[in-house]
């Protein structure tokens, strides 16, 4: 996705080999305009799944989450970290370890909302080690609903989440994959 790409390069910021800041469009403040892009693209990607809704968790995959459902016209669902004082029956949780924030946290889906039989598009800001979409699916498999893919704004491919997820029968699609982060600069992959 160029637009993306050229959004990278030109704001993004490289603080080590491995952490990409991305605050300026995507993860505190957010382009609108890249985000509807963002939607469109992942509904192009996933156009040949029946898809119910869409699942993220809070709060950076919630702006490519709800552009997403937007243009697929189905319901967004975002996981909680937040503990709720109206979420406490009738939820799935998991606990997802976060490469960036370098903590576990457990994250709830209130059961009304994933139905068995149910197709669920998985999207998420980053993926790195594949902690939060393999978390995430294991909520829609608890759900005895089906993990229709996942669309990932930004993969960091030197890092095994991409690979895993494949290997474990996920259908991974990636706006942007970044192959380095070295010397302060971005290279992506293919």
């Amino acid at each position: 996705m160029q637009l993306l790409k050229e959004k990278v390069l030109n704001e993004g910021i490289v603080l080590s080999n491995q952490v990409l800041k991305v605050d300026s469009f995507l993860n505190h403040q957010m382009d609108p305009v890249l985000m509807k892009e963002v939607g469109k693209e992942f509904k192009r990607l996933f156009a040949d799944q029946s898809i119910d809704r869409v699942l993220t968790i809070e709060s950076s995959g919630i702006a490519p989450g709800i552009m997403t459902a937007l243009e697929l016209e189905v319901p967004l669902i975002f996981a909680r970290k937040q503990k709720s004082l109206t979420l406490r029956e009738d939820i799935f949780v998991e606990k997802v370890y976060s490469f960036t924030k370098q903590e576990t946290n457990e994250i709830t889906v209130s059961r009304k909302f994933i139905q068995p039989g149910e197709r669920v598009l998985i999207v998420d800001d980053f993926l790195a080690n594949g902690e939060a979409a393999f978390g995430l699916a294991r909520i829609v498999e608890q759900a005895g609903a089906e993990v229709a893919g996942i669309g990932i704004v930004i993969e960091k491919a030197f890092q095994p989440g991409g690979r895993l997820l494949k290997e474990a029968g996920y259908r991974v699609e990636s706006l942007v994959r970044v192959a380095a982060l070295d010397n302060g600069m971005v290279t992506f992959a293919e």
